[in-house]
């Protein structure tokens, strides 16, 4: 049962772990309009890794709100 467990827990970890990566993927495939948008959103919010997320690309990008 422990095996079972393991394995189980391990698939759930592969699965958000990709579902993280997904979700990186379509902040950075927005278009500046979209993740300004996504920003202001997330503003209020502190500690929001989306937020987060959005205002990392925007640096990297170079654009404020």
């Amino acid at each position: 049962m422990l095996k079972t467990r393991m394995r189980r827990l391990a698939a759930q970890t592969d699965s958000a772990i990709e579902r993280l990566a997904q979700i990186e993927m379509s902040v950075t495939g927005l278009a500046d309009e979209d993740l300004l948008d996504l920003a202001d959103i997330f503003q209020a919010t502190s500690g929001s890794p989306l937020g987060a997320m959005a205002r990392s690309e925007m640096t990297r990008r170079n654009i404020r709100l």
